[in-house]
């Protein structure tokens, strides 16, 4: 069974940081392009960030560019989202997710390309 467990949300401070991490288990996920969504109240969940599967390729939303870093590490079967300068927009449950298709080089940023998604953290950014 797959599972993926978010962990590192909060309350910060706007210009403050956090770093949210995932841990995935039931199945390597190495040959996967892993994402990371949020959903603000009263939202549909979109995507922000996501990395092939050798992380070798990564892509972010506009507004969070520069900002946000998603990065993962295959041997620990992680995946991290680095947030800094964190605005009262960002405020949102952060959920990561895994997609569908094995060993895409490109970052899909549909739900409907994700298959596996975790019980989401929240983030909230204060002004």
């Amino acid at each position: 069974q797959v599972q993926l467990v978010e962990s590192g949300g909060g309350l910060v401070q706007a210009g403050g940081s956090l770093r949210l991490s995932c841990a995935v288990s039931g199945l390597t996920m190495r040959s996967y392009v892993m994402g990371w969504f949020r959903q603000a109240p009263g939202k549909e969940r979109d995507f922000v960030a996501g990395i092939n599967w050798n992380g070798g390729n990564s892509y972010s939303i506009d507004s969070v560019k520069g900002r946000f870093t998603v990065t993962r590490d295959n041997t620990k079967n992680t995946l991290t989202l680095q947030m800094n300068s964190l605005k009262p927009e960002d405020t949102a449950l952060y959920y990561c997710a895994k997609a569908k298709a094995h060993w895409q080089i490109v970052v899909p940023t549909a739900l409907s390309d994700y298959d596996a998604w975790g019980q989401g953290t929240q983030v909230t950014v204060s002004s």
